[in-house]
């Protein structure tokens, strides 16, 4: 049995960051992901993807993020279940809870933090004939290596944040970067589209709508691809085709633990401190909803701070602490070392 102060279900950004959090409170945490290693979809699905908006970094690549975040948590010394997917949870006598991975791996804490992104997912696909025939021969949806492309004619599909900022990104790496979306406006950042258009103007990007992309053509590797546009068909010689149109997203075994559940997400109290209907059970980051909610990294540390600051007070009801200011309390405790990293940035009183 593993014991813990906070169980975190996920290891993504938010997830790692509760971790830091957590550790100004010398709350220990533990973290469970069914992914072999940190980082979640950062660290999965696209650690070369640049990320324009967090703060202090004007351009952060995802993979980087990860490992920045790690380095943050070293002196809080956090456990993890990787590779292990949580699967049941048990309410105790006492209010505590028991989670069991499908391993059988088990968790024990008296609050547990869910902060697992998306949850399980896989890529929407376009309904073309063979599509299934290129699949990892020139048709991928997701990025991981950039530098696959380099040199490449690369047609990447969609209309938000991801179509344009790999469209972006593989302007500089790929020999011919073409843009198709169905529609003139896209959903993306205004600042993304607008140096989408700017590359366009440079003929560095090959911008094409509104338009869809009808057949692929190739004998053993794709080779090119038919577009059509009003009423017309435009013929693409291509290396790869990359069609970015989101990601489905399920829950998996925690839309079983009797949460309220909106949309495939985890309702939860953004007035105080994105509790579920559940006391204990907390839900941040992307896989929570709320009025207003915003699915942005930025918004998920900001839920884990304020979580963080419930979960102290649950643990410890009958403690109260004075919070400081890292600037004031000074730094020293963070050089890597559990036992300095415990010098109080959160001043218990008894």
């Amino acid at each position: 049995m593993i014991k813990t102060d906070i169980l975190i279900i996920g290891a993504g950004p938010t997830g790692l960051f509760t971790v830091f959090e957590a550790g100004l409170l010398k709350l220990k945490c533990h973290l469970i992901d069914a992914l072999p290693q940190p980082g979640g979809q950062c660290a999965e699905i696209y650690p070369k993807k640049p990320i324009y908006d967090i703060p202090g970094f004007p351009e952060v690549l995802a993979g980087d993020l990860v490992d920045n975040l790690m380095e943050q948590i070293k002196p809080f010394d956090p456990g993890f279940t990787l590779g292990e997917r949580a699967e049941t949870i048990e309410k105790q006598e006492d209010g505590s809870f028991i989670v069991t991975t499908n391993k059988g791996t088990k968790h024990h804490a008296p609050v547990v933090a869910i902060a697992g992104g998306l949850g399980s997912f896989e890529p929407r696909k376009p309904l073309l004939e063979n599509l299934d025939k290129f699949e990892d021969k020139g048709v991928e949806y997701i990025i991981r290596d950039p530098e696959m492309y380099r040199d490449k004619k690369v047609v990447i599909a969609g209309g938000g944040d991801s179509a344009l900022d790999w469209s972006i990104f593989l302007a500089d790496v790929a020999s011919e970067v073409t843009l198709i979306h169905r529609r003139n406006e896209f959903r993306g950042a205004l600042d993304s589209v607008e140096k989408v258009e700017e590359l366009k103007k440079l003929g560095k990007i090959n911008l094409i709508t509104p338009a869809e992309v009808t057949e692929l053509h190739g004998e053993d590797h794709l080779e090119a691809l038919t577009v059509e546009r009003e009423d017309e068909k435009i013929r693409l010689e291509t290396d790869h085709f990359i069609p970015l149109f989101g990601l489905s997203p399920k829950l998996g075994p925690i839309g079983d633990w009797g949460l309220e559940i909106e949309k495939n997400a985890i309702k939860v109290d953004n007035t105080l401190d994105y509790q579920t209907n559940i006391p204990g059970i907390y839900a941040i980051g992307d896989v929570n909803t709320y009025p207003g909610k915003l699915k942005l990294i930025l918004c998920g540390f900001h839920e884990a701070t304020l979580m963080c600051q419930s979960a102290y007070k649950l643990i410890y009801p009958e403690k109260r602490y004075v919070m400081k200011y890292t600037t004031v309390s000074g730094i020293d405790g963070f050089d890597g070392t559990r036992k300095e990293a415990e010098k109080a940035v959160i001043k218990t009183i008894n």
